[in-house]
């Protein structure tokens, strides 16, 4: 049994859905050595999310910034906690209906994903920042 966990960092990005998929395993190289497991991927903030989707068309990482604006506006007469700009609450709004962590399976060494499959960082700040997320491995 092998068990490893990793924080990592990610390069910052614009406020949008991103595939982050490659970044990840490139500062996993540890991975190689496990045949069959799980991966726990969790990001430790609560203004950006985390999830698995279509991972070809660039339009789908569009359509998910479009619907989550229109589902969550940044209206502040709508808001209490403000302080921190329009994008705050919202941002932790649409974080929590997306999620922190996404599980994936590992076959020979690799992400076991689909094959339109990919890991998506959702920013949801206008200026997050880098962004920290902790890898968590089981397997042998």
């Amino acid at each position: 049994m092998k068990i490893f966990q990793k924080q990592i960092s990610l390069t910052p990005k614009p406020r949008g859905f991103h595939l982050i998929t490659r970044e990840v395993l490139d500062q996993i190289p540890e991975l190689s050595d496990v045949s069959t497991g799980i991966a726990h991927v969790h990001i430790k903030h609560t203004s950006a999310g985390l999830t698995l989707n279509e991972n070809a068309d660039p339009s789908v990482r569009r359509d998910f910034e479009s619907h989550f604006n229109r589902m969550v506006p940044e209206d502040t007469s709508l808001l209490e906690h403000t302080l921190e700009g329009p994008d705050d609450m919202t941002s932790h709004i649409k974080s929590s209906i997306l999620g922190h962590s996404v599980t994936i399976p590992i076959f020979s060494g690799q992400f076991n994903l689909g094959t339109w499959q990919g890991i998506y960082l959702c920013e949801h700040r206008n200026r997050g920042g880098s962004r920290k997320i902790v890898v968590t491995v089981i397997g042998s």
